[in-house]
């Protein structure tokens, strides 16, 4: 496309998204092909792909880089980017969305919405993308167009509509065009209020609105057709141009840097949206460097320009110093991704191989791919990687091996734990060897799961200038600080600077970093920390009759998982696990559905870990003995630099502590607010007024009085203490035990195994065991059983002996349930509720109750049995009856003297 010739009207960066094998190169040849890009169509079986550029990509027949070519379609010019498909390279598909203004998610006809594409609608969801879904291979045996409009409303979203159904295919035919334009404006319509006010006024929306519809993600047009046989991508083509908005960018220079890459002679490519203004060449950036040259890629080739203008994505040669993610100009930093690598892989060398050389080498990888994050083991003399999955690996053997001409081998992988913490608590770092000076407190306070690491400045100008500032947040955003638990990254916290302190002249930079790290350590050391294990989130998709083997697998596994969908014979759940107990679990459903099972895991995030003990034992890691990461500081007397341990640090600071100073505002203020109150009498009808509390001296002798020595409280939090004083008091005479009774029999062996056979008998002994059980503890025992597949069941309840059995109602499952009820009971009555359901137990804890997992109340049932058995042996040794009891006093001692041997009977 010559840019200085032909302009279009409008231009939009729209990217292709789907699950590997969904046919997302084969659509995009087919637009490149119906656009005139090309004049003969490729095939990635064939290795002729127009997009899959890289030698990698043809012989394995998947995506592995992002890719761009530039499309004209009638009025409208876009940059289409090709993005990867398999999850191992999800990271490198989630930093392309950041530059996107539409998607197309390609779905595949035969398969439906797997587990893949909804992860990739949640991250569409989360960067606000408007989306048109093309559901391709319709071609196939099988496929059924309204089924797979209902999943796409059942899985994605209500809002998706057929654009290319019967209001197209009527087109010709002029008794049913009419109707069939009416159902779809109906459909269109029931999407918004706006669009439905519009239909009923005037009978109809216009293209505008319905363009503005989709801009806005109220609407997701769907496109049907097979883009290896090129149906249904004209019109897929045609609905763009005619709906899609493009954006209005300002006159300020922005850009947005979503990938590092290297062309054929080596020279590093920046690949940016400008999001504003215009980039020139030679044009100085923020960051001091200037672009050489501008390129405009369109596959393997490219055409240079002077000029980029916004809303065009570009690659600029001579920038070293860019990242991706980062936003040049007036873009901010880029959001934290949500895809992330849990598993860290040692890179074994081949002997003999210069081992800092080749570390600097693959650190040019970690430009292209920063997930990777190359790190150098100076204790263990090895270099680690953080990767995806296994075809990732072999896809960074082969690039390792084509680029720098080394034969790696990745050695077994390890979980990537990571740590936060519980508590608030201040940092100080200090570092004052001989001529050198800088002090540091942090504020560290735990922040939302998934928030990331955040830093601000709250420190005043007039105490600290801002240039120091800066320097220290910058220090903080450049490491990834250890934890003091196994020695793993931070995460999930808030890190404000509240005060520092420099020297006129001894001063350096490198003080502030020194300082800085050990505020950090300092405060790490102080709190109470958490060890975090990442998760999958999975999709199991089964035979229905191996339906409680999985959901016994997964419990196992420490996993949790929703009521399974069952349709015909096949049963698809969702939920998450631990991925170290998940990551060997793909085969093995291979083997138990005779190859009829599919596992679909993708990266959920980190939670607590479920047995930090046990890893954090594992891992030895000895924070004081890590001396690249001091947890003391430094200070200076006797004319020389001396080491003072973490927890002496506070005797020798400077400065006095901020949280401390924060606390005591924070006392003086509510006492404040209470001699306020207790002056006016509380009330608008005034009350009794203290004439000395009017005076502040007297207040302040009252306070010092009153409060004696400073209380410690948290940074900005309110006691916990008070709420709970105010809550009413439970009736502990009354305790009542809730049992989630499919969960329990599928926990217990005996009981899973005899409901393999017949669910009843287990119901049954269950229900007797729980009997005898109730008869023993006295509390009031409540057996739920999930009855909410049975149609038009409104629902049982009735008393079994000395129990109560509830059948829940269709569509209500025994979770549900126990929630509604544990929420009733809880305030006052003690609950407890007996399930091994991770997430129902978070749920239960949040409500108050308390939680018995199925293996604790299999331990409790059988030493009740035991305690049982010993009082009826009591019991029969104290009932028996014997000879001697019923005999006189004198005759019975003389019969036992005589058994005795003391005297003999005659």
């Amino acid at each position: 496309m010559d840019y200085a010739s032909k302009k279009p009207e409008k231009h939009i960066c729209i990217g292709i998204l789907a699950h590997v094998d969904a046919g997302k190169t084969t659509l995009a040849e087919g637009i490149l092909y119906h656009s005139g890009s090309i004049r003969k169509l490729g095939r990635v079986d064939h290795g002729d792909a127009f997009l899959d550029t890289y030698a990698l990509e043809r012989s394995r027949g998947i995506t592995i880089f992002s890719k761009q070519a530039e499309v004209t379609f009638g009025n409208l010019g876009i940059t289409l980017l090709d993005t990867p498909g398999h999850v191992d390279f999800s990271a490198e598909m989630e930093r392309t969305l950041q530059v996107l203004d539409y998607a197309i998610l390609v779905i595949s006809g035969a398969d439906g919405v797997q587990g893949h594409v909804q992860t990739l609608w949640q991250l569409l969801k989360r960067y606000q993308i408007p989306v048109f879904l093309f559901i391709n291979k319709m071609d196939q045996e099988g496929t059924d167009r309204q089924a797979l409009l209902d999943e796409l409303h059942g899985r994605l979203s209500e809002c998706c509509v057929d654009f290319g159904g019967d209001a197209a295919e009527a087109a010709g035919r002029a008794e049913t065009a009419s109707g069939a334009e009416d159902t779809f404006m109906e459909n269109v319509a029931m999407c918004d209020e706006g669009l439905l006010e519009a239909f009923l006024e005037h009978g109809a929306i216009e293209e505008r609105e319905i363009g503005a519809a989709i801009a806005e993600r109220k609407i997701f047009p769907c496109y049907f057709g097979s883009a290896l046989k090129m149906q249904g991508i004209e019109a897929l083509l045609a609905g763009i141009e005619k709906y899609v908005q493009a954006p209005v960018y300002g006159k300020d220079f922005g850009a947005r840097v979503y990938k590092i890459s290297r062309d054929a002679q080596g020279n590093r490519l920046t690949h940016m949206k400008i999001t504003g203004g215009a980039l020139k060449v030679k044009m100085l950036l923020d960051n001091g460097e200037k672009p050489d040259q501008i390129r405009i890629y369109s596959g393997a080739g490219y055409e240079m320009v002077n000029e980029a203008e916004a809303g065009m994505i570009c690659a600029a040669t001579g920038l070293v110093k860019t990242k991706a993610g980062e936003g040049i100009g007036i873009e901010g930093r880029g959001a934290a991704p949500m895809l992330e690598p849990v598993l860290t892989y040692e890179i074994e060398l081949p002997e003999g191989t210069n081992v800092h050389d080749m570390f600097l080498k693959l650190k040019q990888l970690e430009e292209e791919e920063p997930q990777l994050q190359i790190v150098w083991n100076s204790e263990l003399g090895a270099i680690y990687a953080k990767v995806m999955g296994e075809i990732q690996i072999e896809i960074l053997k082969s690039l390792i091996a084509e680029r720098f001409h080394v034969d790696v081998n990745f050695g077994t992988g390890n979980i990537v734990y990571k740590e936060t913490i519980e508590t608030t608590v201040e940092g100080v770092g200090h570092y004052e060897p001989l001529r050198h000076y800088a002090e540091v407190h942090l504020i560290l306070e735990p922040g939302e799961p998934g928030s990331g690491l955040r830093f601000e400045s709250r420190c005043s100008e007039d105490a600290l200038d801002r240039n120091w500032q800066r320097l220290i947040l910058t220090h903080l955003a450049e490491k990834s600080h250890r934890g003091v638990l196994t020695g793993a990254e931070i995460t999930d916290m808030k890190i404000s600077l509240a005060g520092g302190r420099a020297h006129t002249k001894h001063t350096e930079g490198g003080d502030f970093r020194q300082a800085t790290y050990r505020a950090v350590r300092h405060g790490l050391k102080q709190a109470r920390s958490v060890l975090l294990e990442p998760i999958y989130e999975y999709c199991l998709e089964i035979p229905s009759d191996k339906v409680g083997r999985a959901m016994t697998d997964i419990q196992k596994m420490q996993g949790s998982f929703s009521t399974p969908k069952v349709e015909g014979d096949r049963a698809v759940i969702t939920g998450t696990a631990p991925v170290v107990n998940m990551r060997e679990y793909a085969s093995e459903v291979v083997g138990y559905t005779k190859g009829m099972g599919r596992l679909t895991c993708t990266p959920g995030g980190y939670t607590p870990c479920h047995n930090a003990e046990e890893v954090i034992a594992a891992a030895g890691y000895d924070s004081e003995a890590d001396l690249e990461n001091p947890t003391g500081s430094v200070f200076c007397a006797h004319g020389a630099g001396i080491n003072v341990p973490w927890d002496k640090v506070t005797e020798y600071m400077h400065l006095e502590s901020f949280l401390k100073s924060a606390q005591v505002s924070q006392e003086k203020t509510d006492f404040s607010e209470a001699a306020g109150r207790w002056e006016t009498g509380g009330n608008s009808g005034g009350g009794m007024v203290s004439s000395g509390l009017a005076e502040d001296k007297e207040l302040e002798k009252i306070f010092e009085r009153t409060y004696g020595p400073v209380k410690r409280r948290e940074w900005h939090r309110t006691e916990v203490r008070e709420t709970e004083e105010r809550r009413p008091a439970k009736k502990t005479e009354e305790s009542y035990l809730l049992v989630d009774g499919y969960n329990i029999i599928f926990s217990w062996d005996e009981l899973r195994s005899l409901s393999e056979v017949n669910i009843t008998s287990a119901r049954n002994a269950l229900m007797d065991i729980l009997c005898n059980y109730q008869g023993f503890k006295k509390d009031t025992l409540i057996l739920v059983f999930d009855a909410y597949k049975v149609e038009g069941n409104p629902g049982q309840v009735f008393k079994y002996h000395n129990i109560y059995v509830v059948y829940t109602k269709e569509a209500e499952t025994a979770d549900q349930y126990i929630e509604k009820t544990v929420h009733r009971m809880n305030r006052k009555y003690e609950v407890t509720v007996a399930t091994s359901d991770a997430l129902e137990q978070v749920i239960i804890l949040g409500q108050g109750a308390q939680r018995l997992s199925a293996q604790g109340l299999k331990e409790d049932v059988e030493q009740t049995c035991r305690e049982i058995r010993q009082i009826l042996e009591e019991r029969r040794e104290n009932d028996r009856n014997y000879l001697l009891n019923a005999l006189p006093e004198d005759v019975a001692e003389l019969v036992e003297d005589v058994r005795l041997g003391r005297k003999k009977f005659s």
